[in-house]
């Protein structure tokens, strides 16, 4: 049993997509050679270098990532669970779905459904197509209801379909958040609040979407990539991801920041390693 409540509304449009992918930054090795005569850096350096090389794609590390986004949205580290959950939340993007949340009127649960249909053409969702065109950019349900979320549940037992879940949160969020937090020289915590950010607001043309978000960070510190401390650029981040998320008030409890990563950081724990213990909307978690 979801707790409609405690499911937060996420992403502005559709052009969110086409922006994040953009975004899909790798980071290239630099041969040892090419610092021959340089100072040694330091063994901690060293260590935090290494983190950042794997970082959250780290399989170990993404599990940890999806464990922490569902005890926001779905007040549960089962994150596998979820690949069946679909309701209404209210929050004027229509259905909300799946283990990331995709929202029938804000275009990435069509994009998945396409790929689904795809790569399995009979599937139970395939007939929901242009409903799911029609509804893109609306918090409306015309040709959806009153079948769709049975469909879905039903889809949802598909290795395929689960499977299709995997890559569009993948290729939509986790892979451009990861990619543009290595790029800025963060580590695995920096670049969890990346995808969080992303899970949530998106990356449209506003001035609540995670490239917003990032801006204005950057007017008040530097990443270390631009030679800036880690820590306080993180928390420049993490207060304007504060400020954005009360912006609207679907958003306006900030406790998946103030009493889960803002934790982590406080600790000194910018690796994410467990044992990991935060609060969302009062509600303990704990990861070993």
């Amino acid at each position: 049993m979801h707790a409609p409540h405690k499911r937060t509304a996420r992403r502005n449009n559709r052009s969110v997509r086409v922006a994040l992918v953009a975004l899909g930054l790798t980071l290239t090795a630099i041969p040892a050679t090419a610092f021959a005569g340089t100072a040694p850096v330091a063994p901690t350096a060293v260590h935090h270098q290494e983190a950042a090389a794997t970082g959250l794609d780290d399989p170990a590390k993404k599990d940890i990532a999806m464990q922490l986004v569902s005890s926001a949205e779905n007040s549960s580290l089962d994150w596998k669970a979820q690949y069946g959950y679909i309701e209404d939340i209210g929050d004027g993007r229509g259905y909300t779905a799946g283990i990331i949340g995709f929202c029938s009127g804000t275009g990435d649960m069509l994009d998945l459904v396409e790929l689904y249909t795809q790569r399995e053409p009979g599937n139970p969702l395939a007939a929901y197509l242009p409903a799911l065109r029609d509804v893109d950019g609306t918090d409306s349900h015309d040709g959806l209801d009153p079948g769709f979320s049975e469909a879905w549940e039903s889809a949802a037992g598909d290795p395929a379909f689960q499977q299709a879940q995997n890559d569009e949160r993948d290729r939509v969020y986790f892979d451009p958040a990861v990619g543009r937090g290595k790029s800025d020289g963060l580590g695995t915590l920096g670049q969890f609040a990346y995808y969080d950010a992303i899970v949530m607001h998106g990356d449209g043309g506003d001035s609540t979407s995670f490239g917003s978000i990032r801006e204005r960070a950057l007017a008040r510190a530097k990443p270390p990539a631009q030679g800036g401390d880690e820590v306080t650029y993180l928390n420049a981040f993490l207060d304007a991801r504060v400020w954005a998320m009360k912006q609207e008030e679907a958003h306006s409890d900030t406790s998946r920041v103030d009493t889960a990563q803002r934790v982590f950081l406080e600790n000194g724990n910018l690796d994410l390693d467990p044992p990991l213990d935060w609060k969302v909307y009062g509600d303990s978690f704990h990861i070993g």
